[in-house]
């Protein structure tokens, strides 16, 4: 596990990308389903249950664009196994209006092609932003000016691997 400082967000991972590559590249695949929900036990599951023994209040998960394709959303699998009593998975809640494919691309095709994200959920909430990788950060860091603008309180972010080596 590692933690990365994005602007003002704390970003946790659990992996080095070059860790699971071949896991993570399943996701728009029909075996990325069983992949995705086996990797979200395994860290997802635990890191929440650790993290509410610490801190009793709500919290809410919002996911990264849970867009569904290929029959299921591989973040929304992430979002989903972090529900307990005292946090809320908000599905579907934030999405991109822009679907420009980011993968193989450079941080300026990213800064001029922004996912211009839509929240549609509570304000006043504390949340735990998810998404599968991080790369540049910039997608995290839309996401979370969206929520902020919101009336979100992001307390950080969780993805399953960061590129960063």
């Amino acid at each position: 596990m590692s933690t990365r400082k994005i602007g003002i967000l704390d970003v946790i991972s659990f992996y080095k990308y070059s860790m699971l590559e071949s896991l993570l590249l399943t996701k728009h695949k029909p075996e990325g389903y069983r992949i995705y929900k086996s990797l979200a036990r395994m860290t997802m599951k635990p890191f929440i249950h650790e993290f509410l023994e610490s801190d009793d209040r709500d919290v809410y998960v919002v996911g990264i664009d849970e867009y569904v394709k290929s029959g299921y959303s591989h973040v929304a699998l992430l979002t989903h196994a972090m529900k307990t009593k005292h946090s809320i998975p908000l599905h579907a809640s934030l999405m991109a209006r822009n679907r420009v494919k980011y993968s193989g691309k450079d941080l300026q095709f990213r800064v001029n092609n922004p996912r211009d994200f839509v929240y549609k959920g509570e304000s006043n909430i504390d949340v735990i932003l998810v998404d599968d990788i991080i790369t540049t950060g910039i997608t995290l860091q839309e996401a979370q000016k969206v929520l902020i603008d919101s009336g979100v309180n992001v307390l950080f972010a969780l993805t399953l691997a960061d590129v960063e080596e």
